[in-house]
């Protein structure tokens, strides 16, 4: 393993040493494979362009969040700048480094985009994001290569399975009762959380203990917020959606004023629940902290899926769907 961490750093200080020129793209590629990026533009596409690709990027960027923080957690792997003062930090993180998160939503994300677009455009498009924002993250020293390689093998196979399955399981979830709709998800969730919680517990209870040139930066690294968010936003989400789709739905057509209202609106309502019960519920690594997170994200998915077109309609700023 010493092997491959040599090789990484001297393959960064190779990509650093050709000059700091490339820091200001590298930073805004990696910011493209944010969450909060993802986060930002999310709403806007299930909102007021097209929901049913919303729904699908919402889905595959929750579900990839679950499985990135259990397989951090099971590698629990050093970032490059932890272990080498040969390359420069340009970034601060405080997870583990393998899988990386931002190769592995990149390809699972824009992946997404160009299947459902069906467009040989869409399809370089998607490459060439996957590729830099991969890259970047080898610039920036947060991540080796092999943290990359199976971030995007990871992404891939969430890709996969995806496209694979999502009309099959979708077709299936239609026919049943909305009560039954709501409780499956949740059950789905729960059953996607136990690989992070598993791990969470192995290296928890395992004793293990970070090497001590590193372990000033990897305080926060074992953790299961990050799988809590994303399992209770999926729910949320699902939630939301069926419960919408059995109101009638909602159409994403519009005037660009009836767009941008509708936007400022759903975002100021995410906000006041993000923030607003994040101020009053605990955090910590406690089983009620984990249980209010998810109930908080739950809300906020639900609200996007949901509760935000409903208002829209209410609002006169959208219609039912025809």
């Amino acid at each position: 393993m010493q092997g491959i961490l040599d090789f990484g750093i001297q393959f960064i200080a190779s990509l650093q040493a050709l000059g700091e020129w490339q820091t200001i793209p590298m930073k805004v590629f990696s910011f493209l494979g944010t969450e909060e990026f993802y986060m930002i533009v999310l709403p806007a596409l299930y909102w007021c362009l097209d929901s049913g690709l919303g729904l699908r990027v919402a889905v595959i960027l929750m579900t990839s969040g679950i499985f990135n923080n259990g397989l951090k957690t099971l590698f629990h792997g050093p970032r490059p700048y932890w272990v080498s003062t040969e390359v420069t930090g340009f970034a601060e993180e405080t997870s583990f480094g393998v899988p990386s998160g931002h190769a592995q939503n990149a390809a699972a994300i824009w992946g997404i985009m160009a299947a459902y677009l069906r467009r040989n455009w869409a399809w370089v498009a998607a490459t060439l994001l996957m590729f830099f924002i991969g890259i970047s993250r080898l610039y920036l020293a947060v991540h080796f290569p092999h943290d990359v390689l199976v971030g995007w093998l990871v992404g891939i196979l969430l890709l996969w399975l995806t496209v694979r399955f999502w009309d099959p399981v979708s077709a299936w979830a239609n026919r049943q009762t909305l009560p039954r709709q709501i409780l499956f998800a949740f059950l789905a969730t729960l059953v996607l959380l136990l690989f992070p919680a598993a791990m969470y517990a192995w290296l928890t209870l395992s004793g293990w203990q970070a090497p001590a040139e590193w372990s000033a930066f990897a305080g926060q690294a074992v953790s299961l917020d990050g799988a809590m968010t994303s399992a209770g936003t999926l729910f949320g989400l699902l939630a939301g959606a069926a419960w919408m789709h059995q109101q009638g739905g909602f159409s994403e057509k519009g005037p660009a004023w009836k767009l941008i209202l509708r936007y400022l609106l759903g975002v100021a309502g995410v906000l006041a629940i993000r923030f607003g019960l994040g101020f009053i519920f605990p955090d910590g690594e406690t089983f009620l902290a984990w249980a209010l997170r998810y109930l908080r994200y739950a809300l906020i998915g639900f609200w996007v899926t949901g509760g935000a077109p409903w208002s829209f309609i209410h609002l006169k700023l959208s219609e039912k769907r025809g």
